[in-house]
């Protein structure tokens, strides 16, 4: 099943699609800093914006259907734009397949052709699976931000990751 999901730059008419696998994982409220996604009217924006500014974004696609993805958004400020920002998502039943991995991978090999320096992220510590997966391409924690995130009334841990490229 793997082999046949693509890994793609994102596109214009993958917007919706877009918006709504983060809506699925924003819902499952565990991992995602929104607990549902952003209207499309403010989704749409986001992502033209991504594209005609060349920040790192690919998506996972089943048929025309996005099922995962990840961005780098560069920091826009000057002291602050050799790094860029990390995010992503798979939607359920695409888990624990290695297309983290796929996805993770074509980003950070797209910010390192941009010129970032330095990819940095905020992770759930409640969240082991994403955990290893930064770990195994190259993060390295960095702090933690004690109750940092409360959803559904409970606190959680956020723990700062980076990777610096040599």
């Amino acid at each position: 099943m793997l082999e046949k999901i693509a890994i793609v730059p994102i596109r214009e008419e993958h917007i919706e699609s877009f918006r709504k696998a983060l809506d699925t994982v924003s819902r499952e409220r565990k991992y995602l800093s929104f607990l549902e996604a952003p209207p499309i009217d403010d989704v749409r924006p986001f992502v033209q914006d991504m594209i005609a500014n060349g920040h790192p974004q690919v998506v996972a696609m089943v048929d025309a259907k996005v099922v995962g993805w990840c961005d780098i958004r560069r920091n826009s400020r000057p002291v602050h734009a050799h790094c860029g920002t990390l995010g992503m998502g798979i939607v359920p039943g695409y888990r624990d397949k290695g297309l983290g991995t796929r996805l993770i991978t074509a980003t950070l090999e797209a910010a390192r052709k941009l010129g970032l320096h330095r990819v940095e992220l905020h992770v759930h510590a409640d969240n082991p699976r994403a955990i290893a997966l930064y770990e195994k391409v190259g993060f390295v924690r960095e702090g933690v931000a004690r109750d940092a995130v409360k959803i559904d009334g409970r606190f959680i841990d956020s723990i700062g990751m980076a990777v610096v490229f040599g």
